[in-house]
Protein backbone atom coordinates (compact mmCIF):
# COMPACT_ATOMS: atom_id res chain seq x y z
CA UNK A 1 0.00 0.00 0.00
CA UNK A 2 2.67 2.48 -0.44
CA UNK A 3 2.68 5.08 -2.83
CA UNK A 4 5.70 7.69 -3.21
CA UNK A 5 5.13 10.92 -2.32
CA UNK A 6 7.27 14.19 -1.14
CA UNK A 7 4.82 14.96 1.15
CA UNK A 8 5.11 14.92 5.07
CA UNK A 9 3.10 15.16 8.20
CA UNK A 10 2.92 18.70 9.15
CA UNK A 11 5.24 20.08 12.03
CA UNK A 12 3.03 19.36 15.78
CA UNK A 13 2.76 22.90 16.56
CA UNK A 14 0.21 23.10 13.68
CA UNK A 15 -1.69 20.28 14.99
CA UNK A 16 -5.13 20.78 15.27
CA UNK A 17 -7.22 19.38 18.40
CA UNK A 18 -11.30 19.40 17.99
CA UNK A 19 -12.65 20.96 21.20
CA UNK A 20 -15.02 18.56 23.13
CA UNK A 21 -18.46 18.69 21.80
CA UNK A 22 -22.02 17.42 22.84
CA UNK A 23 -23.90 15.26 20.37
CA UNK A 24 -27.51 13.84 20.22
CA UNK A 25 -28.28 10.82 19.14
CA UNK A 26 -30.25 10.44 16.14
CA UNK A 27 -33.44 9.09 17.95
CA UNK A 28 -33.26 11.69 20.47
CA UNK A 29 -32.32 9.10 23.57
CA UNK A 30 -29.34 11.54 24.75
CA UNK A 31 -26.49 13.48 24.64
CA UNK A 32 -23.35 11.90 24.43
CA UNK A 33 -19.64 14.19 24.92
CA UNK A 34 -17.34 13.47 21.84
CA UNK A 35 -13.76 14.51 22.94
CA UNK A 36 -10.24 13.09 22.32
CA UNK A 37 -8.63 10.37 24.18
CA UNK A 38 -6.19 11.42 27.29
CA UNK A 39 -4.19 8.80 29.20
CA UNK A 40 -6.46 8.91 32.07
CA UNK A 41 -8.85 7.03 29.91
CA UNK A 42 -7.45 3.53 30.22
CA UNK A 43 -9.75 2.56 32.91
CA UNK A 44 -12.96 3.62 30.57
CA UNK A 45 -11.59 1.80 27.49
CA UNK A 46 -11.16 -1.39 29.94
CA UNK A 47 -14.26 -1.71 31.06
CA UNK A 48 -15.75 -0.64 27.71
CA UNK A 49 -14.41 -4.09 26.93
CA UNK A 50 -16.10 -5.72 29.47
CA UNK A 51 -19.02 -3.88 28.73
CA UNK A 52 -18.68 -5.10 24.74
CA UNK A 53 -20.79 -8.46 23.48
CA UNK A 54 -19.04 -10.75 21.54
CA UNK A 55 -20.27 -9.66 18.25
CA UNK A 56 -18.62 -6.47 18.88
CA UNK A 57 -15.35 -7.87 19.62
CA UNK A 58 -15.09 -9.77 17.01
CA UNK A 59 -16.36 -6.97 14.04
CA UNK A 60 -13.51 -4.45 15.66
CA UNK A 61 -10.77 -6.61 16.70
CA UNK A 62 -11.16 -9.30 14.06
CA UNK A 63 -11.03 -12.39 16.40
CA UNK A 64 -12.34 -13.01 20.05
CA UNK A 65 -11.02 -11.47 23.13
CA UNK A 66 -11.73 -10.69 26.88
CA UNK A 67 -10.02 -7.70 27.29
CA UNK A 68 -7.06 -5.47 26.81
CA UNK A 69 -3.07 -5.27 28.01
CA UNK A 70 -1.58 -2.84 30.10
CA UNK A 71 0.73 -2.05 27.02
CA UNK A 72 -2.32 -2.17 24.60
CA UNK A 73 -4.16 0.82 27.01
CA UNK A 74 -0.86 2.34 27.05
CA UNK A 75 -1.02 2.17 23.40
CA UNK A 76 -4.83 3.30 22.95
CA UNK A 77 -5.10 6.17 25.90
CA UNK A 78 -1.57 7.78 25.05
CA UNK A 79 -1.44 9.15 21.53
CA UNK A 80 0.72 12.16 20.01
CA UNK A 81 -2.74 13.64 18.42
CA UNK A 82 -0.64 13.34 15.09
CA UNK A 83 0.41 10.01 14.04
CA UNK A 84 -1.86 8.59 16.32
CA UNK A 85 -5.52 10.39 17.04
CA UNK A 86 -8.46 9.28 19.06
CA UNK A 87 -12.14 10.41 20.03
CA UNK A 88 -13.84 8.93 23.12
CA UNK A 89 -17.29 8.93 23.33
CA UNK A 90 -18.77 9.67 27.07
CA UNK A 91 -22.05 9.74 28.30
CA UNK A 92 -23.89 10.84 31.44
CA UNK A 93 -25.73 7.78 32.47
CA UNK A 94 -22.80 5.82 32.39
CA UNK A 95 -19.69 7.20 32.88
CA UNK A 96 -17.89 4.03 34.06
CA UNK A 97 -17.85 2.91 30.52
CA UNK A 98 -17.40 4.65 26.88
CA UNK A 99 -20.36 5.13 24.21
CA UNK A 100 -17.67 4.66 21.51
CA UNK A 101 -14.26 5.28 20.89
CA UNK A 102 -12.75 6.27 17.45
CA UNK A 103 -9.01 6.23 15.77
CA UNK A 104 -6.95 7.20 12.96
CA UNK A 105 -3.19 5.95 13.52
CA UNK A 106 -0.54 7.22 10.14
CA UNK A 107 0.50 4.66 8.05
CA UNK A 108 4.78 4.80 8.43
CA UNK A 109 5.34 3.87 4.38
CA UNK A 110 2.54 6.42 3.47
CA UNK A 111 2.29 9.37 5.67
CA UNK A 112 -0.76 10.92 3.83
CA UNK A 113 -3.07 7.83 4.89
CA UNK A 114 -3.99 6.38 8.25
CA UNK A 115 -6.09 3.68 9.14
CA UNK A 116 -9.07 4.35 11.02
CA UNK A 117 -11.77 2.30 13.27
CA UNK A 118 -14.51 3.01 15.34
CA UNK A 119 -16.06 0.99 18.19
CA UNK A 120 -19.81 1.85 19.27
CA UNK A 121 -21.35 0.26 22.26
CA UNK A 122 -23.86 -2.50 21.59
CA UNK A 123 -26.93 -0.18 22.79
CA UNK A 124 -25.75 2.74 21.29
CA UNK A 125 -25.13 0.98 17.65
CA UNK A 126 -27.65 2.75 14.86
CA UNK A 127 -28.08 5.74 16.01
CA UNK A 128 -26.01 8.08 14.56
CA UNK A 129 -22.51 7.88 17.09
CA UNK A 130 -20.52 6.04 14.81
CA UNK A 131 -21.06 8.29 12.20
CA UNK A 132 -20.84 11.63 14.13
CA UNK A 133 -16.96 10.09 15.40
CA UNK A 134 -16.33 9.52 11.64
CA UNK A 135 -16.69 12.87 10.69
CA UNK A 136 -15.28 14.26 13.79
CA UNK A 137 -12.17 11.77 12.57
CA UNK A 138 -11.81 12.96 9.20
CA UNK A 139 -12.28 15.97 9.67
CA UNK A 140 -9.07 16.10 12.27
CA UNK A 141 -7.18 13.82 9.72
CA UNK A 142 -7.82 16.58 6.71
CA UNK A 143 -6.50 19.32 9.08
CA UNK A 144 -3.30 17.17 10.43
CA UNK A 145 -2.58 16.37 6.45
CA UNK A 146 -3.89 12.97 6.56
CA UNK A 147 -6.09 13.00 2.89
CA UNK A 148 -7.27 8.94 2.84
CA UNK A 149 -8.26 6.17 5.29
CA UNK A 150 -7.82 2.37 5.22
CA UNK A 151 -9.90 0.02 7.34
CA UNK A 152 -10.02 -3.46 8.18
CA UNK A 153 -13.08 -5.24 8.62
CA UNK A 154 -15.33 -8.31 8.10
CA UNK A 155 -16.71 -8.74 5.00
CA UNK A 156 -20.07 -9.13 6.79
CA UNK A 157 -20.12 -6.47 8.94
CA UNK A 158 -22.68 -4.10 6.84
CA UNK A 159 -22.45 -1.62 9.05
CA UNK A 160 -18.60 -0.87 9.14
CA UNK A 161 -18.82 -0.89 5.03
CA UNK A 162 -21.90 1.90 5.46
CA UNK A 163 -19.68 4.01 7.89
CA UNK A 164 -16.77 4.10 5.31
CA UNK A 165 -19.16 5.29 2.73
CA UNK A 166 -20.23 8.31 4.54
CA UNK A 167 -17.04 9.59 4.83
CA UNK A 168 -17.15 9.32 0.75
CA UNK A 169 -18.97 6.80 -1.58
CA UNK A 170 -16.40 6.25 -3.65
CA UNK A 171 -14.25 3.46 -1.80
CA UNK A 172 -12.18 1.04 -3.06
CA UNK A 173 -12.73 -2.30 -1.62
CA UNK A 174 -10.09 -5.59 -1.37
CA UNK A 175 -10.65 -8.76 -0.44
CA UNK A 176 -8.16 -9.75 1.53
CA UNK A 177 -9.32 -13.52 2.63
CA UNK A 178 -10.58 -15.19 5.21
CA UNK A 179 -13.48 -12.85 5.21
CA UNK A 180 -11.88 -9.28 6.00
CA UNK A 181 -11.80 -6.67 3.78
CA UNK A 182 -9.91 -3.25 3.22
CA UNK A 183 -11.55 -0.50 2.31
CA UNK A 184 -9.80 2.42 1.05
CA UNK A 185 -11.47 5.83 0.94
CA UNK A 186 -10.46 9.69 -0.16
CA UNK A 187 -11.31 12.09 2.64
CA UNK A 188 -11.94 15.21 0.06
CA UNK A 189 -12.11 18.29 0.91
Amino acid sequence: MSRSTSASPPEPATLSQPSPLQFMLEDGSQTVTIRPIEPDDKQLLANGMLALSDRSIRQRFLSPRTSLTSQELVYLTEVDGSDHFALIATRADREDVPAAVARYIRLEDDPLTAEAAVLVADDLQGVGLGRALSKVLADTARENGITSFTATMQSDNIAAHKLMATINSRFKQRFQGNGVDELSVELGE
